[in-house]
Order: structure tokens, then C-alpha cells, then sequence
């Protein structure tokens, strides 16, 4: 039995850097920011799958067979709910989305999830599903077939599994019963909000509303909020108004930012970072510590037990140091190109990524997720 233990080391040599400002792009405003007040809201039911090839829940999720008894006695089937023994229902939850404006009839996306021990919704059909708001009220019913991404087969032991077999979707499978009332017409003031506060984005939003009409009608109250007055834009209809303005284009600076997951090792970074000239040491230490076991025997006659012995044997090895050079004004990709040159892994790269951001050479945020 063997285990090793790595301990990295890096030294930064870091000289002032110059950042680089990047090009502006063209967005428009619709990309940018949200009406206040016009949001989606989430439905949600409990329901039942059926139609699975055995494997659904199992007889010790009690609630599956209750359901199932009362959904037959509905049927005019009158059976207790004890006798039930069926593996080809599950019992699930149902979500789903209501967008805003949405009227009687429109379809909407739905979400199924297996609650008990079901192992696979794989070809099963969510039976008719009322689903409920937050205020308790039904806003719209789901029923259909689902599509799983996903399968599992075998078992003892011996089985194989793809993706999640127990979460599945039906593409507009749920149909709205009930609109949310909302009174767009009466939003007085009118604000947008930000996708991403930033103060400069949020004065150009400003500046390029009050150019299009012509005169002061939108005002900049924070980095994530732009106010319009209505009233001062000569139009009635606040439909109209956004019509104009979410199709006006704001130059906008994006913010440079590198986002790293340390759970998977996995690095995302934009184009328009940079990093100041910077100079990498990466070395390591390794203690590897192995045991070998050897069988003891008592003497004959001794009345003695065999016994398992284990010999520890550590060993240790220093690693001889990795050096790469990065110039001025490089970007994070030619860093990782770098290092793996030199035979870093993804972990060592999300290291040196946090220590070149501690040392003040990453001109750009660094998000751990």
C-alpha cells in the first residue's frame, strides 16, 4: 500500500504592471439590464410517473403507493393501499417556470424529479399534474412523456449508469390555466435594472436613452438601477417605450475575470485578461510512504496466533524546480500553455493563478467557485 503527498512551492517575481485597457464591444440594452417587477416565477407539484420497465419506486416508499391507491379509487378502482405492489410507478415533483405576461393556453417547460428510490424515469409518463404558485393557487397543469438524459441497467453489483436517469424534462409539457396579473402600463417610474452593476455602464445606459428621445428622460440612481421617466417621453404606451430602448447599443468594458473550480480542476477565462510581467518557480516535495505486510507464526507448541504485521517505509524525494517566463501584457492562455509545458496539472494551474493574483499581477477578478 503506497500514498504520496505533494507539496508545491512557487516563488513569483513580479515588476510594476502596465494594464491594458480592452475594446469596448456593442451590446444592447436588452442584454444589458431587466425591467423591475418582470420576472419569471416558480410552479411546483407532486406528482406520478408511470409506464416505467421496473424501475420505479420500491414497496418501502410509502407515499408511491398511497398516491397510486388514491389517484385509482379517483378511477372508481377501490383498493387498499397496503395491497399495492408495483414497480412501475414513481412518485415525483414537478417544477416549472411561469415567464411574465404569460395568458391561459401558453406552454411552458417542465421539470421532473424522482422523490423515493425509483432508479430510472427512463420512458415513463408524468400523469396530469396540477402545479401550484407560491400564494397556493394553480397556475397551470403538466402532463406527457418524458425525456431523460440518462439510463441505468444492470444491478448486484453489476450495473451501468449514464448521466442522472432519475430527472427528466418534457418540452412544453405544462400549459398555463392562469395569468399572473401584473399592470405593466402603470410602472411609474420605469426601472432598469443591470444584469451586472457597473456605475459607467449604468451612466451610458443613461446617456443613450437621453440621446435617442432627445432630452433628459433617464437618470442613473446607482451602478445596477437606471430610472425613466415615462411621462417625459412624449409616448403613452410603455411598450413602446421599451421597444425603443432595448434596442439602443451601449459601448461596454467588459470585466476582465477568471473563474476557477477547485473541485474539478477546471479553469474559464476571457480573452481580455492580461497578466504583468511575471516570472514562475514551481518546484515540489515528495513524501511517499509505502507499507509492506509479512505474516507472523508462533512457535510450535506455544499456543500463540498468527498475526499480520505491517513494516512502514517512508521515503522522501525533492523534485527539481520548474521555471517559465511570462512577458508583459501576456494573456492567461499563454500562462497555461506554459505550465503545461513544463507538466503542471490543472491543480497546480488554479495555484499559481490564486498566488499571481495575491502578488498583484492579474489584472482581472479571480472567482473561486
Amino acid at each position: 500500500m503506497k500514498a504520496a503527498l505533494t507539496t508545491a512551492f512557487l516563488l513569483l517575481f513580479v515588476p510594476l504592471a502596465a494594464a491594458t485597457d480592452p475594446a469596448p464591444v456593442q451590446i444592447k440594452i436588452r442584454d444589458l439590464t431587466m425591467v423591475e417587477g418582470v420576472r419569471e416565477n416558480p410552479l411546483i407539484g407532486y406528482g406520478m410517473i408511470v409506464g416505467l420497465a421496473g424501475t420505479g419506486d420500491r414497496r418501502q416508499t410509502v407515499f408511491t403507493t398511497q398516491t397510486l391507491a388514491s389517484i385509482l379509487q379517483r378511477m372508481g378502482a377501490q383498493i387498499p393501499a397496503g395491497s399495492v405492489r408495483v414497480n412501475n410507478v414513481a412518485a415525483v415533483f414537478v417544477t416549472a417556470n411561469l415567464p411574465a405576461f404569460a395568458r391561459p393556453g401558453a406552454q411552458v417547460d417542465i421539470t421532473v424529479s424522482s422523490i423515493g428510490d425509483a432508479k430510472s424515469l427512463e420512458g415513463g409518463m408524468l400523469l396530469l399534474t396540477p402545479l401550484y404558485g407560491a400564494d397556493g393557487q394553480v397556475y397551470a397543469a403538466a402532463q406527457g412523456p418524458l425525456a431523460v438524459g440518462g439510463f441505468s441497467a444492470g444491478g448486484s453489483g453489476n450495473s451501468k449508469q449514464l448521466n442522472h436517469p432519475t430527472v427528466g424534462r418534457i418540452p412544453a409539457g405544462g400549459r398555463v390555466e392562469r395569468s399572473l396579473p401584473f399592470p405593466f402600463d402603470r410602472l411609474v417610474p420605469l426601472s432598469l435594472l443591470l444584469r451586472e452593476a457597473d456605475f459607467s455602464t449604468a451612466g451610458d445606459i443613461s446617456d443613450a436613452i437621453n440621446r435617442e428621445f432627445g432630452h433628459a428622460v433617464a437618470t442613473a440612481r446607482d451602478g445596477g438601477r437606471v430610472e425613466v421617466d415615462s411621462a417625459s417621453t412624449g409616448l403613452a404606451n410603455l411598450t413602446t417605450i421599451m421597444a425603443k430602448i432595448e434596442n439602443l447599443t451601449v459601448a461596454v468594458h467588459r470585466r476582465a475575470r477568471v473563474v476557477v473550480n477547485e473541485r474539478t480542476g477546471t479553469v474559464v477565462m476571457g480573452k481580455d485578461v492580461r497578466l504583468g510581467a511575471v516570472s514562475i518557480l514551481h518546484g515540489g516535495f515528495l513524501v511517499q510512504v509505502s507499507t509492506e505486510f509479512s505474516v507472523s507464526q508462533p512457535e510450535p507448541l506455544s499456543q500463540g496466533k498468527t498475526a499480520v504485521v505491517g513494516q512502514p517505509d517512508v521515503q522522501t524525494k525533492e523534485l527539481s524546480a520548474r521555471r517559465v517566463e511570462v512577458g508583459e501584457g501576456a494573456s492567461v492562455e499563454q500562462l497555461v500553455n506554459g505550465l503545461q509545458t513544463m507538466g503542471a496539472t490543472a491543480r497546480d494551474v488554479i495555484s499559481i493563478l490564486q498566488a499571481i493574483k495575491a502578488a498583484g499581477a492579474l489584472d482581472a477578478d479571480l472567482e473561486v467557485i
